[in-house]
């Protein structure tokens, strides 16, 4: 029973990261404008995403403007993308693995150490989806931080991490947490002694000696 609810515990928790990771891919705020140096203008907020820019006038208007062309993008940013597409796609097949090795499902409930070897491909499935969006979220921020401290990058130019890079780290690690748990899920090896052979009994003596 209690293993059943750390399985329960673990597809909640990845699941969860999973919504996570769909939610700071679609942000626009990867990366918001440092209002660093003498010449700060506060009636706009600029950032940007994996997607699209955006600029927030202090009116409440907000205008966005999509990239355009693949091609032009830095290889940070394309990588970014792939890594994060991969990571939610990993974890869409996490998730109907998983579902199907769940204890308190009746999928596969004739064969237990199939269904518990259907949960554990899930656990790992998600642990790679969540390998995927942190590597993709730390080689991004990195990247912000390696801009910010270039003494090339102008002080108007520079950027400091957004929202969807908190959310990307937070899914990154529930996926991570919840697809470790799935994994608890192995079925343990039992150890099987051979079978001993009887041996044989000796014949009754019937008492009599034939010559």
């Amino acid at each position: 029973m209690a293993n059943a609810g750390l399985q329960l515990l673990g597809f909640i928790l990845a699941f969860l990261g999973w919504i996570g990771s769909i939610v700071s891919t679609a942000l626009p705020q990867w990366k918001i404008y440092s209002y660093a140096g003498d010449n700060i203008v506060t009636a706009q907020a600029i950032y940007e995403g994996l997607w699209m820019s955006c600029v927030s006038q202090s009116t409440g208007q907000i205008q966005c403007k999509v990239f355009d062309s693949l091609l032009n993008l830095n290889s940070t940013l394309q990588a970014t993308r792939a890594l994060m597409v991969i990571g939610i796609l990993l974890g869409l097949i996490a998730i109907f693995v998983a579902t199907v090795g769940m204890k308190c499902m009746k999928c596969m409930e004739d064969d237990e150490v199939q269904k518990m070897r259907m949960a554990v491909i899930g656990g790992v499935t998600f642990l790679i989806a969540g390998l995927a969006v942190l590597v993709a979220t730390a080689w991004y921020g990195n990247r912000i931080v390696q801009e910010f401290y270039d003494p090339m990058t102008p002080v108007n130019a520079r950027y400091e991490f957004g929202q969807a890079l908190f959310t990307g780290w937070a899914a990154a690690s529930l996926c991570l947490l919840g697809g470790a748990l799935l994994c608890c899920s192995c079925p343990r090896k039992t150890t099987s002694y051979p079978t001993p052979r009887p041996y044989p009994k000796p014949a009754p003596s019937s008492g009599k000696d034939y010559v």
